[in-house]
């Protein structure tokens, strides 16, 4: 029986759910040339996501808890967020974040 009070575990963009290459070592390595594009709250944020991803590069934890954990405001987790998703290194629905393949966000 399906409990109504678990969050959907579905990634919120089922088609682009992510592959870990051969190479992978927690983030994909190609990240490092594209940091310059991000800033330093971003790339805080996106590292976190991708330490708490599941197998899907998904992951449920709260704004004020990964503020916490990363020592900055939740308004700037929030911006972070917003910036990441602009720059399709993420998908986002409440309360679920999914660390999207590196492949997305080079456009």
């Amino acid at each position: 029986m399906s409990n109504p009070a678990a969050p959907d575990r579905e990634p919120v963009s089922p088609e682009r759910v992510r592959t870990l290459p051969e190479h992978f070592a927690w983030a994909d390595h190609r990240l490092r040339d594209v940091l310059h594009r991000l800033t330093l709250e971003e790339i805080a944020l996106l590292f976190f996501l991708h330490l708490a991803a599941d197998r899907n590069g998904c992951s449920f934890w709260a704004d004020s808890t990964i503020a916490k954990k990363l020592g900055i405001e939740e308004g700037e987790v929030i911006r972070a967020r917003q910036g990441l998703l602009q720059k399709v290194f993420i998908a986002y629905r409440f309360p679920l974040h999914q660390v999207l393949p590196f492949e997305a966000h080079k456009r």
